[in-house]
């Protein structure tokens, strides 16, 4: 960590180009000529990625940031508050501490935070910002989280873990074995030193799979942020042996749509019914859940088929997920196409349909936009059709 970025004159000039395009200030001539220029560039970088993503750092002086690398994988503000309305309690310890964002909401809900980070500069950074952000109940280490456990000779209320994949990994479906720490090998000596644990997963890991290599899991936490799965949060309980609790948020700009049901919920009496007035897509939180007849049991609609996860109501309901009145239903065949679709302007959606977007709209030259919504699906009777909506929500 270098302080002189810190210095009035630097801040001044990475606060005056924070929108400015990196690759072209690269191209000129630095104005600090006895100083790093690329460490200049990195800060205005990582700046701009905290913009939206971790606006209280943007906005508050003498941040120092890590590689962009660092702001794009660590959780989001809105992820990190959701987090931390799940913990309670006297002491939490992170194994795996980055760049502290998790630990700045979790100090605002429990006493004593330990933030345990290997990589010794990145501690010091997030020293560094805990200070400037007056948050006094968080201790750093920059020791391994095992090495910290051993040591300190205590419990606490939560452990919370987010384990990286290691390099061999990389573009594989994973498994948590294949993570850094190893969870599932080390459940035992972490329930030593807590009951709860959280641990946090990408969205690509397989829910089934996850289960599968864990113990004591009392809920799972989908979490989406704008209708795109973030995060998977695991809570384990020890010695928990009960139903799981699969809980799914979507944070939206001015709320939450929340949906929650038991991974053993019997609901074996779903119906499935032809296309009705109305039309619902669930979203991206409840689609990774798989929960499609438990959602359809709750809100008493009906599903389209099987496999094609839309659902249908004659009477119009709050749902959580995209809504669309159906202005027409027809068969997919080529004299319908052509008269309601063929160069003209659509949203096109596919579920459970033999072909891709791009396919659909190359062969009836369709473009992408306008106010018409087209779910290219198929029914219960297995015909292929297509429902041309409007959108409500």
């Amino acid at each position: 960590m270098n302080k002189t970025i810190l210095s009035e004159e630097i801040q001044a000039f990475i606060n005056e180009h924070v929108s400015a395009n990196v690759s072209d200030l690269a191209l000129k001539k630095s104005k600090f000529l006895s100083f790093d220029w690329t460490l200049i560039l990195n800060q205005i970088e990582a700046k701009q990625k905290a913009k939206i993503k971790l606006p209280t750092w943007f906005s508050t002086k003498n941040i120092y940031y890590p590689s962009k690398l660092s702001i794009e994988q660590t959780s989001s503000e809105k992820t990190a508050a959701y987090k931390s309305s799940l913990v309670s309690g006297e002491s939490l310890i992170d194994l795996t501490g980055g760049f502290g964002v998790d630990d700045y909401y979790f100090s605002k809900k429990i006493k004593h935070i330990l933030h345990c980070e290997i990589n010794a500069e990145l501690s010091e950074i997030v020293t560094h910002n805990f200070e400037v952000l007056q948050q006094q109940n968080i201790e750093c280490f920059a020791e391994d989280s095992l090495t910290i456990l051993d040591k300190l000779k205590r419990n606490f209320d939560w452990i919370y873990i987010d384990p990286s994949r290691r390099n061999d990994a990389k573009g594989k479906v994973f498994m948590l074995k294949d993570c850094q720490p190893n969870v599932p090998e080390l459940l035992d000596f972490y329930f030593e030193k807590s009951n709860n644990i959280m641990i946090k997963t990408a969205p690509i890991l397989d829910i089934t799979a996850g289960l599968s290599e864990l113990k004591n899991v009392k809920e799972l936490h989908i979490v989406a942020v704008d209708n795109e799965v973030k995060e998977l949060l695991w809570i384990l309980e020890k010695k928990y042996n009960s139903n799981i609790k699969i809980i799914t948020c979507n944070i939206l700009k001015e709320h939450q749509e929340l949906f929650s049901f038991s991974l053993n919920d019997d609901s074996s009496n779903f119906d499935y019914s032809l296309p009705k007035k109305y039309l619902y897509e669930a979203n991206a939180a409840i689609m990774k859940s798989g929960g499609f007849t438990e959602i359809g049991t709750q809100f008493g609609i009906e599903k389209l088929h099987q496999h094609s996860h839309l659902f249908t109501s004659d009477t119009l309901i709050d749902f959580p997920g995209r809504v669309f009145e159906i202005e027409t239903v027809m068969n997919y065949e080529k004299s319908s196409m052509k008269t309601h679709l063929s160069n003209k302007k659509a949203n096109i959606t596919t579920r459970n349909f033999p072909e891709t977007v791009d396919n659909i709209r190359k062969k009836w030259k369709i473009q992408d936009g306008g106010n018409l919504y087209c779910f290219f699906t198929t029914d219960i009777n297995n015909n292929k059709i297509v429902l041309l909506c409007k959108k409500l929500k």
